[in-house]
């Protein structure tokens, strides 16, 4: 497996990846498979705020990719991120996940960011939970019932881990610029 930056030329593997998320789980609450179109405006919006886009891909082939993204467009969330994380049907239980989001957290970590969140769709995805879990994060939430998909009320998970010194200190000054509010 390698873990790299994602490249324009990733797009069309990635909308791959979200459309059959969108399609036949509920990770994520999305209706519609967005075209390759959005995705690529999703990537340049990640990108604006210098954050990460990672995939993950075997043989040359992308099998998975994990982003941050602003938690909230507030300045006092600045120094908080949340993550994304979608592997492919035929890669899961591989490890492809846990590393992208081990180089995730790293790369957050090195940014300055102090908090991560997981907002996780369904609290039945026992893997995205159970992969979050191991890599430190901690139970913060459950929202009951705020989906609605596959003729279902889904809930969200809410799931929470420090970086670098977390909230033991005030913050040094990185973290994303955001607009004064």
């Amino acid at each position: 497996m390698i873990i790299r930056d994602l490249e324009d030329s990733d797009v069309q593997a990635v909308t791959a990846i979200y459309g059959g998320a969108v399609q036949e789980g509920l990770g994520t609450f999305a209706r519609i498979p967005p075209a390759a179109e959005e995705m690529a405006r999703r990537v340049a919006s990640v990108r604006a705020h210098g954050l990460p886009w990672l995939v993950a891909e075997e043989g040359a082939e992308v099998l998975a990719y994990a982003y941050a993204s602003l938690f909230r467009p507030r300045w006092g969330y600045r120094f908080t991120v949340e993550d994304s994380v979608y592997v492919a049907p035929t890669a899961q239980g591989r490890g492809l996940g846990r590393g992208l989001l081990a180089e995730l957290i790293g790369r957050c970590e090195a940014m300055g960011f102090r908090q991560m969140l997981a907002v996780i769709g369904d609290s039945g995805n026992a893997a995205s939970i159970g992969l979050h879990r191991a890599l430190g994060f901690a139970d913060a939430g459950v929202a009951r019932s705020v989906g609605h998909k596959q003729d279902r009320w889904v809930d969200i998970v809410i799931l929470q881990r420090a970086l670098g010194r977390g909230d033991e200190a005030p913050p040094d000054g990185a973290g994303l610029k955001l607009p004064e509010d």
